[in-house]
Order: structure tokens, then C-alpha cells, then sequence
């Protein structure tokens, strides 16, 4: 005997199998527990015959809005949301390894210890890129904000320990100055001390050097003179066969509202009418040239070429490459 299912009884039948199904217990996959956590950031380029790897010292939620000047808080809301952002923005902080095949160079150290615990991460970083802290030949510091030295030390230990730490004179008798640590306000005191406590080790041992102003360091890295931002802010040049990459430093901080308005300052500026001419400079000749460009607070990796974009600039990430 044959029996056919009317449109009616299969929908009956589909839904009583359905219900029965929901009663059977079955693993649920999507209860798996959330990591919340992300390997050490490294990124690494080639430049010429020059290895550069870009290493994530964290992030930094910052109150954007507020901290930007020469405009108005409505504004920078505005491109915020442009590009999908809002405040507190998760703010990157990198540091730059150059290996030029006789020197390994690390430009900016991130923060350790001294910007809480979303950053620090650096050595983490440096270590899963296949490199010892011990490697590395020469630290340039592009100035001495917390962000940038705090790496230097390892607790009370130098975090590198062969290596030789290097600046822009102008940076180091500022902030390694004890008599404007005793006259700066109270909020800007810790500035000053960050800076000594990660530079003035090094400087007892004999392994700080400066420079002043634009100044070859090792064949195929230069400092290069931007201050404004601080008063011996330094960008470097890194050239390989033909190949140019400039690391700004603080040159620029909020990619999302300066690459359209360069004229934005932030409140961290020593000079921000000079920090501002610093950056117009800059954008103007990374867009004229082509070249590569690197900065500390662009999103990780922070590699990238500037472009012309109507009255202001637009900023255009490097491809990802994996390197063989």
C-alpha cells in the first residue's frame, strides 16, 4: 500500500520532526569562550636591500576630540564618523625596525610601562618577528614623548642593551633638563620624568649619543630635522636602491581628521604653528615624490603612501605582501 503526503500533512509532518529536533541537545559551537586578546603585531617590507618591519607597541584609546586644536570638537566628530570612528579613538603606537644587513636599527621604542597597560607591547612584537633585544645595534629616538622612549627600559634593566640610544640634541636639553622639570606645572612634570627615567640610564653607561639636526647616522638612515612637535623632533629617512621610506614620528596624529585638514594641531605640540608647517611640508612632498611613509600613531602597520586629494590629502595604505 502506498501512501502520498498531502501539501498540507508534509508541512505538518516537516514542522513535528522541526520540534523534535529543537529537543534534542546538540553542541553549540558558538559557546566556545572569546579570547579577546591579538598575537604580537609585526609587519615586514622590503625596501631596496633593506628589511623593514613595522612592530605594534599596542593601542591607546585618546579623547580626540578634545585633544585636537585649531579646530572644533563638532569637527573632528564629523570626520570621525566619516571613517567609521568615534571617541576615545583606538590610537596605534609603532616602532620601525631596519635591518640594513650590517645594522639593526629601531626607530621609537613605544611606551613599557608608561601609558598604561593597552601598550608596552613592542618587545613582545620584536621577539615574534624573529629578533632579541640584544640584536639590536642603534635606537633612534624621533623625540622624547613617554610614548616613544618608555621602551628603553626593561624595569630597571636597559631593554637593549647593546645598543647605542640616539637623538636630536635640541629633545635632550629639554627634556633631560632638571631645571624644567622644576619649573613645569604639575601635569607636565610627568613627561620630564618618563624621559629620564628611560634616557638617563643609557646616558650613564655611555650609549647616548645625539645629533643636531639633519645628520647621517648609519649609510641608508638619516635624521632629518622636523621639530615643532618637540623641540628637537626628528623624522628619518631610510633609502635602498633607490627606495625611500620616511618615518614621521608625531608629525601627524589623527589620520582620519589631518590628511583631509593639515592645519589641525593637537594639544601635544610644543610649537603647533611650527608642528603644523612640519606636517604641510611633509604631506606635500611624500605626495609630490611617491615615496613610502611611516608614523607612530598611523593605524598598524602604519605604512603607506600620501596622495593629492582636493584642498587636503588622502592617505593610502600599503598592500598587503606577505614576504618570502
Amino acid at each position: 500500500m502506498k501512501f502520498r503526503l498531502t501539501g498540507m500533512a508534509f508541512a505538518v509532518a516537516t514542522a513535528s520532526l522541526t520540534a523534535i529536533a529543537s529537543l534534542v541537545s546538540v553542541p553549540a559551537f558558538a559557546e566556545a569562550p572569546m579570547t579577546k586578546s591579538a598575537a604580537p603585531g609585526y609587519y615586514r617590507v622590503m625596501l631596496g636591500d633593506f628589511e623593514v618591519t613595522a612592530l605594534s607597541d599596542g593601542v591607546v584609546a585618546l579623547p580626540v576630540d578634545k585633544l585636537l586644536t585649531n579646530t572644533k570638537p563638532e569637527k573632528t566628530l564629523k570626520a570621525l564618523q566619516k571613517h567609521h570612528l568615534s571617541t576615545p579613538t583606538a590610537t596605534s603606537v609603532n616602532g620601525y625596525l631596519i635591518n640594513t644587513g650590517s645594522k639593526l636599527v629601531l626607530i621609537d621604542t613605544g611606551a613599557a610601562t608608561l601609558f598604561g597597560p593597552t601598550l608596552g607591547r613592542l618587545a613582545n612584537s620584536l621577539k615574534a618577528a624573529g629578533y632579541s633585544p640584544e640584536q639590536v645595534d642603534e635606537v633612534y629616538i624621533t623625540h622624547m614623548h613617554g610614548d616613544h622612549v618608555g621602551g628603553l627600559m626593561n624595569g630597571d634593566q636597559l631593554a637593549f642593551p647593546n645598543a647605542i640610544v640616539r637623538a636630536d640634541q635640541h629633545d635632550a636639553d629639554f627634556w633631560l633638563s632638571q631645571a624644567n622639570l622644576d619649573k613645569a606645572p604639575a601635569d607636565a612634570k610627568g613627561g620630564f620624568q618618563g624621559a629620564m627615567a628611560s634616557v638617563n640610564p643609557y646616558l650613564k653607561v655611555g650609549k647616548f649619543k645625539t645629533f643636531n639636526g639633519d645628520t647621517e647616522l648609519v649609510p641608508g638612515v638619516k635624521a632629518v630635522a622636523a621639530r615643532g612637535h618637540t623641540p628637537g623632533h626628528s623624522v628619518y629617512l631610510v633609502e635602498s636602491k633607490g627606495q625611500k621610506l620616511m618615518l614621521w614620528g608625531d608629525l601627524m596624529h589623527v589620520a582620519a581628521v589631518q590628511f583631509e585638514n593639515p592645519t589641525v594641531t593637537i594639544s601635544f605640540d610644543s610649537d603647533s604653528k611650527a608642528a603644523m608647517a612640519q606636517r604641510l611640508k611633509a604631506y606635500a612632498d611624500a605626495a609630490k615624490q611617491g615615496y613610502m611613509v611611516g608614523a607612530t600613531h598611523l593605524s598598524f602597520p602604519g605604512l603607506g603612501y600620501v596622495r593629492s586629494e582636493g584642498k587636503g590629502y588622502a592617505w593610502v595604505p600599503v598592500n598587503y605582501v606577505p614576504v618570502k
